[in-house]
């Protein structure tokens, strides 16, 4: 078995300065941790409450903040052995090419990984897009991070097929409840065309920063619908938030993936090997 807590975060923490805005972060996944999660999952961008904290008040700086100062002090109490965290999203500058990136740093165990957001929202424009998208492996299985509305584009679905992917984690952030049924309800496609599971965390609160002032969310866990997990909630989402931490834990069995994946008479779209050649007709 293996758990995971999705949880909802609230950037308005009290906090005076980015180091203790970062305990408060730390707490929320140390808790989780104590508590029998194995790993943890904070909303896109959960650290935009580091903006307010820095001077001058720009994205580009808060991303030479968190990743100069502020990831160094806090990696060695986030490494832990048997434990990963993906920490929702943060501004990160690429020196080399000039750009800012909507980036989830994500530690498992010893290592230091991230996954960049790959399509942007129209008032991410002082972001660029990233152009890998990266699996990664914890406790035996296959893990994605798939970045708010990435999560609703199907040409990512079609690149994760045969991968293997067992788990895909949505870190999200919107504004309306339109929003966040559009991740929820992608959500659970990805989990049927894939046959993986899917967890969904929203950032929640306002916010003194223009490019995510009002946030609402939820969390939600989506399961394939197959036989499999006949006996247990196929999908459960929390309601909708407007403020706080709030945390749902999705325990899974990894058995459960594999008897799924030795029944290929049921029928099940992720079994699916060749896909059917065919052309658009507009009559």
């Amino acid at each position: 078995m293996i758990a995971i807590d999705l949880c909802t975060f609230d950037s308005r923490a009290a906090a005076k300065s980015p180091a203790a805005f970062a305990a408060v972060v730390v707490d929320c996944v140390e808790d989780s941790w104590d508590n029998g999660a194995d790993l943890v999952l904070l909303p896109e961008f959960a650290w935009v409450g580091l903006v307010p904290l820095v001077e001058p008040r720009t994205l580009k700086r808060t991303a030479e903040v968190f990743w100069g100062e502020v990831l160094p002090a806090v990696k060695s109490l986030l490494i832990r052995p048997g434990k990963a965290v993906v920490l929702g999203t943060v501004p990160f500058w690429d020196e080399e090419r000039q750009e800012l990136r909507n980036r989830a740093p994500i530690l498992v165990e010893d290592r230091v990984l991230h996954q960049d957001k790959l399509h942007l929202t129209p008032w991410e424009s002082d972001f660029s897009p990233g152009t890998e998208l990266r699996i990664w492996e914890f406790a035996g299985l296959r893990f994605a991070v798939v970045i708010c509305l990435d999560i609703e584009i199907p040409e990512i679905s079609t690149r994760l097929r045969g991968a293997g992917v067992d788990v895909i984690l949505v870190p999200s952030a919107t504004e309306t409840v339109l929003g966040v049924e559009r991740v929820g309800r992608c959500a659970s496609a990805r989990a049927v065309e894939l046959g993986c599971v899917v967890g969904v965390c929203h950032l929640t609160g306002k916010t003194e920063v223009e490019l995510i002032d009002v946030n609402v969310g939820r969390t939600g866990v989506y399961w394939p619908s197959q036989a499999a997990f006949r006996d247990a909630p196929r999908w459960s989402e929390s309601d909708i938030i407007e403020s706080g931490i709030h945390k749902q834990r999705l325990v899974l069995d990894p058995k459960l993936l594999q008897v799924m994946r030795r029944m290929p008479l049921e029928t099940n779209p992720s079994l699916l090997k060749k896909m059917p050649v065919f052309e658009l007709v507009r009559d």
